[in-house]
């Protein structure tokens, strides 16, 4: 691990300003992925700023029904809060299928949202990466690719986005609020907050230069079935082959609507409207469902090792939507 200096931050602003004051800066509060790649030197930040102390860490009810999450509030408490249980089914149970008990005491909200990929290219140095040295190529297209993209994917980088949390709050709706060093406040809806690699993959997020994630809001909670289905290679502690975050409503025989998110899909959660506003009021049917399943897919691209995922989200999807009417 490289040198780095380190101070506490006191407040959000103050945070953003000392990032904005220091090249090379990045905010620290649990840990539990940035620690890992300062250890095998992919990050080599050379300043420290400690977000653990800025009295974001509550869940408050908002007027119209929803939740203001604090950016500090661990995932342990935000999955196990009443409100998120008895409103946000989908949001608490994607938060447990991810890491590990331990690992969930210590992430936070606005840490899962900027956790970085899981992909083997970017965590070994010896390899080309365009996401942690850009111009040095991607590894992972014509290497082993079995956990990355198929959609959103470009010649420089098919890296997948790791974190279950994210897919649940991009089918709820969800709403970051930042702050900029200047004290500026910025609402980012989820959709537009995560990038696809285009031809700047060592980008992740729309965030700007200094710019904290203060907390996330959540509408109020959608009507209809709430469900969370992660596949993955054992039953804890792995990344998502493929997710499905879904809020179905229906009368039985018909679905009146549906919000549909994937993870394991793309470099952001994956959320398709054509998909949606086809099953609105589409019989409750197989056909239905593959036909959502084409829009998901469409212009889908598998790189070898990770073609088998493409069958894979089709019969997921139509689990899902089974299950959700069928109960």
């Amino acid at each position: 691990m490289k040198a780095f200096t380190y101070e506490r931050a006191t407040s959000a602003r103050d945070a953003a300003a000392k990032a904005a004051a220091h090249k090379g800066a990045k905010f620290i509060a649990g840990g539990t992925n940035l620690l890992d790649l300062m250890k095998l030197e992919v990050e080599a930040p050379t300043h420290l700023i400690d977000v653990n102390h800025l009295g974001l860490d509550k869940i408050e009810d908002t007027p119209d029904g929803g939740l203001r999450i604090g950016t500090q509030v661990r995932n342990s408490d935000l999955a196990a809060d009443p409100r998120v249980r008895q409103r946000y089914g989908v949001l608490s149970r994607a938060l447990l299928s991810g890491a590990s008990g331990q690992l969930r005491n210590k992430a936070t909200t606005g840490g899962n949202l900027l956790q970085r990929t899981r992909c083997y290219y970017f965590y070994d140095t010896t390899k080309p990466c365009n996401k942690r040295e850009p111009g040095s190529g991607c590894a992972a297209i014509d290497g082993y690719n079995r956990i990355l993209a198929v959609v959103g994917t470009s010649p420089k980088c098919i890296a997948t986005h790791p974190s279950d949390m994210a897919v649940a709050m991009r089918a709820l709706d969800a709403v970051v609020e930042t702050v900029s060093p200047d004290g500026a406040t910025r609402a980012i809806p989820i959709a537009d907050f995560h990038r696809l690699p285009g031809s700047t993959p060592q980008i992740d997020t729309n965030l700007r230069p200094g710019e904290v994630i203060a907390s996330v809001v959540l509408p109020p909670p959608p009507a209809g079935v709430q469900i969370y289905r992660k596949v993955r290679d054992r039953a804890s502690y792995a990344f998502a082959l493929v997710s499905v975050a879904a809020v179905v409503d229906h009368d039985g025989g018909r679905i009146r609507s549906a919000r549909l998110a994937f993870g394991g899909l793309a470099a952001k959660p994956w959320r398709v409207p054509e998909a949606e506003a086809a099953l609105a009021g589409a019989p409750a049917t197989a056909a239905s469902y593959q036909a959502a399943a084409d829009l998901v897919l469409h212009g889908a691209r598998g790189y070898g090792a990770n073609d088998f995922k493409i069958p894979l989200t089709r019969r997921t999807l139509a689990s899902v939507l089974a299950q959700a009417v069928e109960g």
